[in-house]
C-alpha cells in the first residue's frame, strides 16, 4: 500500500510543479506589465482572462473528469472514451473558434475593442487550442506519464514567456529603429516593413499578451502531435451519451466556482464608479491583488500535497484530530505570510509601476480573502471524505450570491474597494457554511478558540506595526526619508513578524 501512495505523493508534485511555475512566472511579469501597459490596457488584459477562464470549463463539458471515470471502468475501452471525448471536444471547440473568426469584427466593436478584431480571433484560437489540449493532457494523467505532462506544460509556460519578453522588450525598439532610418513616426509602420505588424501593433497594448499566450498554445498542441495520430477518432455515441451524462453536471457544479473567482473582473464594465475608465480601474485593481498572489501561490502548493493526505490519512485512528491539528498550522502560517506581505508592503509594492499603486490598499483585504479560502479548503474537505459532493455547488452558489450582491450594490461607490470586500465576504460566508454543515455531517474537533486566537493576535500584530509606524515613522516611505529610518521601520517590523510566531507557536502546541 505504500508503494501506491508515494507513487501518488511523487506526481502530485510533479503536476504542481507546473502550476506554481505559471503562477510564479505570471507574478514576476507584474513589473513589466505596470510599466509598459497603462492601466486601461492591463484591465483589458484582466477582462480578457476572465473571460478565457470561464468559457475554458464550458468548452471542455467536464470530459477530463469523465474520461477518467469510463476509462477505469470494466467493460469500457480506455481507447474509445479518449477517442469519443477528444472527437466531441474537437468539434465544439472548432465550430466555436470558426464563430470567433467570422465574427471577430462585431465582438470586438460590441465589446468597445474598435480594430482589435485579431484579438478576439486570438482568444478564440487559445480557447479552441487548450480545450483540445485538455483531453490529451488528462490522458497523459491516466497513463500515469506525469513527467511527460510537466514536461509539456513547462515548455507551454517558458514559450509564453519568451514571447511576452521579445514582444514586450526588443520587438519595439527594433519597430523605433525601423521607423527611424525610413523616416517614419512608429504608428506609419505597416506589415511590409515589420512583418509581425501583421499579428500585434509595434506600441506595446494589451494585445502583446493575448498573442504570447495564443504562440505557447500552439507551441503546445504541437508537441501533442504524436498523440494526436495515436486517436482513433472514431465516435462512440452510446458512450459519448453516458459520458456527457457523468459530466455535464460536474462541469456545471464547477461553474461557480470560477465565475466567483472571476466575476468582479467581468462586472467592472458595468457597475464601476467611473463608467469612462473602468478600464483603468480593472487594471490598478489587478495589479494590487496581484501582490497578494504570494498568499495564493502558498495555498495552491499546499492542496496539492493536503488532498491526498487527507484521503490517505481518512481510515487512520485518530484522523480527525490530526485535521483539526492541520488547520491550526495552515492557519498560523498564513498568518505569517499575510504579516510577512503587509509589514514589508514598502518594499514589495514598489513591483508595480508608479501608475498602479493607488490600489495598493486593497491588498489587506486581498490577503486575508485568500487565506479564508485556504481556511475553506480544509474545512470543506469534509463533503469530499464523506462523499457528499452535491453540497459543494449549494455552498459555491451562496458566495457566487454574495459576491455579486456587494460588486452590484457598493462598486458604483466604491469601484475596486467593493470587489475587494465581495470576496472577503463570499469566503467568509462559505466557510461558515462550511463548517456548520461538516459539523453535522463529518465532525472534526477544531479548537475554534485557538483558530480565533491565532487571527486575532495577526491583527493585533498588524494593528501595532500601524500604530508604531503612525507615531513613529509617518514619513518614512522608501525615497522620501533617510536608509537608517527606512532600516529601523523595517527592524521592527521583522521582530513583530518574529514575535507573531513565536506567539502562534506556543498557541498551538498548549
Amino acid at each position: 500500500m505504500a508503494n501506491p501512495l508515494k507513487q501518488l505523493a511523487g506526481q502530485t508534485m510533479i503536476y504542481g510543479l507546473s502550476t506554481i511555475l505559471a503562477r510564479i512566472i505570471n507574478f514576476l511579469f507584474v513589473p513589466i506589465y505596470t510599466r509598459l501597459l497603462s492601466p486601461e490596457s492591463y484591465g483589458t488584459v484582466t477582462e480578457f482572462m476572465a473571460y478565457i477562464a470561464v468559457l475554458q470549463v464550458v468548452l471542455v463539458l467536464g470530459l477530463e473528469t469523465g474520461c477518467f471515470r469510463f476509462a477505469n471502468k470494466e467493460g469500457y475501452n480506455p481507447k474509445n472514451v479518449y477517442s469519443s471525448a477528444f472527437v466531441t471536444v474537437f468539434c465544439i471547440s472548432a465550430t466555436f473558434l470558426a464563430l470567433m473568426l467570422a465574427f471577430a469584427s462585431p465582438i470586438a466593436s460590441a465589446l468597445g475593442y474598435d480594430g482589435y478584431g485579431a484579438c478576439i480571433k486570438y482568444t478564440g484560437g487559445i480557447l479552441a487550442l487548450d480545450s483540445v489540449t485538455a483531453i490529451l493532457f488528462a490522458r497523459l494523467r491516466q497513463e500515469d506519464k506525469a513527467l511527460k505532462f510537466a514536461i509539456f506544460k513547462t515548455v507551454k509556460i517558458m514559450t509564453e514567456t519568451a514571447a511576452n519578453l521579445l514582444l514586450f522588450l526588443p520587438f519595439p525598439q527594433y519597430c523605433a529603429r525601423t521607423a527611424a532610418k525610413a523616416g517614419l513616426e512608429i504608428s506609419a509602420l505597416t506589415p511590409s516593413d515589420v512583418w509581425l505588424l501583421h499579428f500585434v501593433p509595434a506600441v506595446p497594448d494589451f494585445s502583446y499578451v493575448i498573442f504570447a499566450i495564443f504562440i505557447s498554445c500552439a507551441v503546445c498542441a504541437l508537441l501533442f502531435i504524436p498523440d494526436f495520430m495515436r486517436l482513433s477518432f472514431r465516435l462512440d455515441r452510446k458512450l459519448l451519451g453516458q459520458m456527457l451524462a457523468y459530466s455535464l453536471p460536474l462541469m456545471v457544479a464547477s461553474l461557480p466556482g470560477v465565475v466567483n473567482d472571476f466575476l468582479d473582473r467581468i462586472l467592472f464594465r458595468y457597475f464601476d464608479t467611473n463608467a469612462q475608465a473602468w478600464r483603468s480601474s480593472l487594471g490598478i485593481y489587478q495589479a494590487a491583488v496581484k501582490l497578494a498572489v504570494i498568499m495564493n501561490l502558498f495555498i495552491q502548493m499546499f492542496r496539492y500535497a493536503a488532498e491526498p493526505f487527507f484521503f490517505r490519512k481518512a481510515k487512520d485512528k485518530g484522523s480527525r484530530e490530526l485535521y483539526a491539528s492541520v488547520q491550526e498550522y495552515f492557519t498560523a502560517f498564513c498568518g505569517l505570510v499575510f504579516l510577512g506581505v503587509i509589514l514589508y508592503i514598502d518594499i514589495i509594492a514598489l513591483i508595480l509601476g508608479p501608475q498602479f499603486r493607488s490600489a495598493v490598499g486593497v491588498v489587506p483585504i486581498m490577503l486575508l480573502s485568500y487565506m479564508l479560502l485556504g481556511m475553506l479548503y480544509n474545512v470543506s474537505m469534509w463533503y469530499k471524505l464523506s462523499g457528499k459532493t452535491n453540497m459543494a455547488i449549494w455552498i459555491t452558489l451562496a458566495g457566487l450570491a454574495v459576491t455579486a450582491a456587494v460588486i452590484v450594490v457598493f462598486m458604483p461607490k466604491y469601484s475596486y474597494w467593493a470587489a475587494a470586500f465581495g470576496h472577503l465576504a463570499s469566503y467568509v460566508v462559505m466557510f461558515v457554511i462550511s463548517a456548520v454543515l461538516g459539523a453535522k455531517h463529518y465532525p472534526i474537533p477544531y479548537r475554534w478558540g485557538r483558530l480565533v486566537a491565532i487571527i486575532v493576535l495577526m491583527g493585533a500584530t498588524y494593528g501595532l506595526s500601524m500604530a508604531i509606524d503612525t507615531t513613529f515613522f509617518s514619513e518614512a516611505t522608501i525615497g522620501s526619508a533617510p536608509t537608517g529610518q527606512i532600516l529601523a521601520k523595517l527592524g521592527i517590523h521583522t521582530a513583530l513578524i518574529a514575535g507573531y510566531a513565536a506567539a502562534a507557536l506556543t498557541a498551538i502546541r498548549k
